[in-house]
């Protein structure tokens, strides 16, 4: 696990500052503190900071071939970089190392750009190419590790964070305000675009070439197939659970390839708590285990983890965190990311990283299982109210449907609650719009109709009330299968990138290298296809792994209501919590942005106060956003520590 950074220019007149190169790589010292490296070559530079996990005395990077003419720095872990190695060395190949690194170089002495078609695993890497003067960079398949650009016609700047593509002084920090209706909705953009004008990010499952001049060529390498149903006459779910489980096996033995500590991420659900027992059954011994919850009780699996925790006789370890430390970590946290942070979740698993940092170097966790396997609830539910939509469309005048809609969005006979729960449904959505009966349902916090009256004149955002859906509506167009197979895809290519890049800031902000078994492509592929009537069972998903795991942890963990990594986030809302967030959104400072309507925003924070309206996810967006502008773009201290009570202390 490593961060990388490099500048390529597009003049051999130029020779690329190693200077500038530092520069750069320290900013993200925190991604490797046990090494670093740096390679210049007339216009290339390429640098990286090393967390040290496999090959500890002789993977140094940047790592070159034989002849010197290649060279690489790398971000990852490669898990089937041993039977390639023999394979390499079969066709003539000579290593110096053991590293996983140097059999990416010499893949692509064999194959070109085509080597990435053989990696299993996570990665972001570039390779400068002497002989052809070209750099080749890639992303694994699912974006499990990061890797941002900046294409100018002078130059292309590329690292892990964004944060070393800031260090250079050509670089302006601006807000880019196309984006800004895809966050209010969903809390992150989608698409190649970041929160940084002229900052894009290269996408999962993509490399992207240049040439001496500049040229860039972006190819997509890979992508789920969701076309080929893998059912048959003879094939029945045992076969399918069967089949899985032995899949998921591998790949968690494939993630188990570390030289140093390694432990596992238990939050006492079903899928960290597979990884954990499938870990302890490889292994053979006692593991390291790691959870975390808040001192308020309604919102903590502590329990749940302590019972896996026994039953599997892990060496187990918890924190628990309260709202002065959430709020306290929050604008570093915010630094670290580089963006906006989507979910308070994310605070929590920095500190649970925290606590893993002083006895392990390597964590795996169980993210991915959700989105290949069914498992959140509101597959389930959509598939239902899109059945019981098309009656009701079918019986009920759109006029009256409206007027029903309306009345559940706004009336003050109906409370809060049951206008939020009625607002899920048939009922409250347009069930003529995809966008609203899965997007607006689940993951927009504020929509297109609250956009409208949120935004300031000033802000020169699109008027096209679908602004905010443009990309995650291009994915599901894109989608095949049935509908079910077309929800896993859109939320692997959107939202699961943006709970990944949480993953990834979170937990290298402390120096761990974490790990994702569920995706490993080839098992992720198998999962997308299994027959929906084998993965949904009524309202609750990932059948297949409930079976397939049976024989490894108590029934009532396995079937337990999910959770979700719950925060408290709502509960502290209230009182001096709300009056302080209130303070900083309304403060000069915030207001002359322009960005949105005071009375707007008032009128959000007044109806949370008074309960006519739960509009936590929204004051979520605005509060990060803010911070965000000041710590990112402004260049205030992420380290001040904002306590509560002086949260609009500027």
């Amino acid at each position: 696990m490593c961060g990388i950074a490099g500048v390529l220019l597009f003049s051999e007149e130029k020779h690329a500052d190693p200077a500038a190169l530092r520069a750069m790589c320290r900013v993200i010292e925190h991604r490797g503190p046990d090494d670093y490296g740096f390679f210049v070559d007339g216009p290339v530079g390429l640098g990286m900071r090393r967390l040290s996990i496999v090959d500890l005395t002789t993977g140094h990077q940047p790592i070159s071939n034989e002849d010197q003419s290649l060279a690489i720095v790398f971000n990852g872990e490669i898990y089937n970089h041993l039977q390639l190695r023999q394979q390499l060395e079969a066709l003539g190949h000579r290593y110096k190392s053991h590293s996983d690194t140097e059999t990416i170089v010499h893949l692509y002495e064999e194959y070109g750009p085509a080597c990435v078609q053989h990696l299993r695993g996570m990665f972001a890497f570039a390779i400068w190419d002497r002989r052809k003067k070209s750099l080749f960079l890639a992303r694994d398949r699912f974006g499990i590790k990061p890797l941002y650009y900046r294409l100018t016609n002078d130059k292309l700047i590329f690292a892990s964070e964004i944060k070393s593509i800031l260090e250079d002084s050509g670089v302006s920090r601006d807000l880019n305000l196309p984006g800004l209706p895809e966050y209010l909705a969903f809390g992150y953009l989608s698409g190649e675009e970041t929160f940084y004008t002229g900052i894009k990010k290269l996408m999962p499952g993509h490399t992207l070439e240049l040439d001496p001049k500049g040229k860039a060529k972006i190819v997509q390498y890979w992508d789920l197939s969701t076309t080929a149903q893998l059912e048959s006459p003879d094939q029945r779910e045992a076969e399918y659970v069967q089949n899985y489980r032995q899949l998921l096996e591998d790949s968690v033995r494939s993630h188990l390839m570390s030289d140093v500590p390694l432990g596992v991420f238990l939050s006492g659900g079903l899928d960290s708590s597979a990884i954990a027992a499938l870990t302890t059954r490889i292994r053979g011994d006692r593991i390291e285990t790691f959870s975390i919850g808040y001192n308020e009780s309604a919102f903590s699996e502590l329990p749940y983890a302590r019972k896996v925790a026994q039953h599997i006789n892990s060496s187990h370890h918890e924190v628990q965190i309260s709202r002065e430390d959430f709020f306290a970590a929050l604008p570093q946290l915010i630094w670290h990311e580089d963006e906006p942070i989507a979910w308070p979740s994310s605070v929590a698993l920095y500190f649970l990283a925290e606590l893993a940092r002083s006895r392990v170097k390597v964590v795996l966790t169980g993210e991915g299982s959700d989105e290949t396997l069914g498992g959140y609830s509101r597959y389930a539910f959509t598939l239902k109210n899109a059945s019981y939509d098309k009656i009701y469309r079918a019986l009920v005048p759109e006029l009256i449907r409206r007027g029903i809609r309306n009345a559940i969005d706004d009336s003050g006979a109906i409370s809060a609650s049951i206008r939020r729960k009625l607002g899920h449904t048939f009922l409250g959505l347009d069930g003529a719009s995809w966008s609203s009966i899965y997007f607006d349902n689940f993951f927009s916090a504020l929509g297109g109709k609250d956009q409208a009256i949120l935004h300031s004149s000033q802000a020169t955002v699109s008027e096209n009330d679908g602004a905010a859906y443009t990309h995650v509506m291009e994915f599901w167009n894109q989608s095949t299968g049935d509908s079910l197979q077309r929800m896993l895809y859109t939320d692997i290519k959107t939202y699961l990138v943006e709970l990944l890049m949480k993953q990834d800031n979170m937990s290298m902000a402390s120096s761990i290298e974490s790990r994702v078994p569920f995706l490993d492509h080839v098992l992720a592929q198998f999962a997308i296809n299994i027959p929906s009537k084998y993965q949904l069972c009524g309202f609750s998903g990932k059948h297949i792994l409930k079976q397939a795991m049976a024989d490894l942890l108590p029934h009532e963990i396995i079937y337990r209501p999910k959770q979700g990594f719950p925060t408290p986030w709502s509960t502290w809302l209230a009182g001096p919590q709300l009056a302080a967030i209130e303070s900083l959104l309304l403060e000069p400072r915030s207001l002359a942005r322009g960005l949105f309507v005071k009375d707007t925003v008032e009128q959000l924070l007044r109806e949370h106060r008074s309960r006519h309206r739960d509009n936590s996810q929204r004051i979520w967006r605005l509060l990060n956003l803010e911070l965000w502008q000041r710590v990112c773009l402004e260049g205030d201290a992420h380290d001040f520590g904002m306590h509560i009570t002086e949260i609009a202390v500027s």
